[in-house]
């Protein structure tokens, strides 16, 4: 690299409810940034907080060092990087493209492979910890790349995050995310089953949450979408549809891999379930809704 990373100028590419906070962390910490979205309320916002307007992919580019990417789905970061005034009309060797979305691992390594051709370094860097992480700068990052582009962009990760680990080599971070996806889903959907099942046989679900707080079967989740079940608060903080999404991704790789994914599989299947009642845009914690409704519980 020849910018140090105390003086690198970023763009930031995607401000949905996640993007838009993480992109206030790196203003806030006083680097120059450079936004571009689609609807035009985040971008307002973080203009006036002090960011500058790329108005388009390409115009982020021009002035940035590091482009950071935070988009739903892997057509939409490969539109934006290649489509009509994408992030590669723009470049030039020595810039780093950090996506920090959730795609597919495959098209992860040929798009690095394309930014290669240009002279652009890559690094895969999806998150996990939700709105919540996104609004906390307390989000688990999953790096895939080389070691050196890594150290380089550690210090902006250090803005967004706690949890920063590098995996491996370019997609190694999606590889990772995947795993996260399932480990998350297959968790929520058991501790929607638990609940369900203690409010069926007329017992005070909030008491057996507060007890298996203190025991072997103590999460994260159990914590805090233990106690959105229990509120009924299907808000979201990451969608139903995202999280299916995610599950394709991960499906797709046990596939290609030859591994056998079951009971990622079966919750892919209620999370398609609960977008077939029109309940995608819910938080992914509505598993539990979906189960009370097939209880008889609604």
């Amino acid at each position: 690299m020849t910018v140090s990373a105390a003086r690198m100028r970023v763009g930031f590419i995607g401000l949905g409810i996640m993007g838009r906070p993480m992109a206030g962390h790196l203003v806030n910490a006083g680097y120059a940034v450079t936004v571009h979205n689609r609807s035009r309320a985040a971008v307002e916002a973080l203009v006036a907080g002090g960011a500058s307007d790329g108005g388009s992919p390409a115009g982020v580019v021009r002035v940035a060092d590091v482009i950071i990417l935070m988009l739903p789905d892997t057509p939409d970061v490969e539109q934006v990087l290649f489509g009509p005034q994408g992030v590669t009309e723009a470049t030039r060797p020595g810039q780093i493209v950090v996506d920090m979305s959730t795609i597919s691992p495959v098209a992860t390594r040929d798009i690095a492979a394309r930014l290669a051709e240009e002279g652009v370094a890559m690094l895969d860097a999806p998150v996990s910890g939700g709105q919540k992480g996104a609004a906390e700068a307390t989000l688990s990052i999953m790096v895939g790349g080389e070691q050196a582009v890594f150290d380089a962009c550690f210090p902006l990760f250090q803005v967004m995050g706690k949890n920063i680990v590098r995996i491996g080599e370019i997609g190694a971070g999606q590889v990772c995310k995947a795993c996260n996806q399932v480990v998350v889903a297959i968790t929520i959907q058991a501790v929607a089953e638990a609940l369900t099942l203690a409010n069926k046989l007329g017992v005070d679900s909030a008491k057996v949450r507060q007890a298996l707080l203190g025991g072997f079967a103590q999460s994260r989740i159990l914590d805090l979408h233990g106690q959105r079940m229990l509120d009924g608060n299907f808000q979201p903080g990451f969608r139903v549809n995202l999280h299916h999404k995610d599950l394709n991704i991960a499906l797709t790789s046990g596939g290609a891999a030859g591994v056998p994914l079951p009971a990622t599989a079966i919750v892919q299947q209620l999370f398609g379930a609960l977008r077939g009642r029109g309940d995608g845009d819910l938080d992914h914690s509505a598993l539990a809704k979906l189960l009370s409704a097939l209880s008889g519980l609604d």
